[in-house]
């Protein structure tokens, strides 16, 4: 493999990182930004009231998430693969 091929396969993952986590990791921001706004308001300073609401909103979010994931992880392995057997 050569270094431009080394560095296309590093982008596409960083790439593909990004897509994976970024729906997952915006679900938690929005979810801990509210909460946040409403200890504000309240006065409530309650730690599981952070911790709680944003795990559960974050764990739906990968089952809902979970068929894109997979597609996505799905056809970055098949690049590699094709990768692995054009290199071969």
């Amino acid at each position: 493999m050569e270094g431009a091929v080394v560095l296309d396969v590093a982008k596409d993952a960083i790439w593909t990182l990004i897509f994976l986590s970024a729906p997952i990791m915006i679900v938690g921001l929005v979810v801990g930004l509210v909460i946040a706004l409403f200890q504000a308001l309240t006065q409530i300073q309650e730690m599981t009231l952070v911790f709680v609401p944003k795990i559960l909103a974050i764990f739906l979010s990968m089952l809902v998430m979970l068929p894109f994931m997979g597609a996505t992880m799905n056809s970055f392995m098949d690049r590699i693969v094709d990768l692995i057997i054009a290199g071969g």
